[in-house]
């Protein structure tokens, strides 16, 4: 049976490309997150401290 999926390492420019294409899905940042993180953080601080 053929193998109906090509190995890119198989052909140095189709290599190449592969290669090229790969790098590029970079994660999303993760600063929102951070950001959110300290101001819920702070937000807690504050309401505990005006009920104590």
């Amino acid at each position: 049976m053929p193998d109906n999926q090509v190995d890119p390492s198989g052909n140095t420019e189709a290599f190449r490309a592969f290669s090229r294409t790969t790098p590029d899905d970079a994660a999303p940042s993760k600063m929102p997150y951070l950001v959110g993180g300290a101001v819920a953080v702070v937000l807690i601080a504050v309401l505990a401290w005006l009920v104590l």
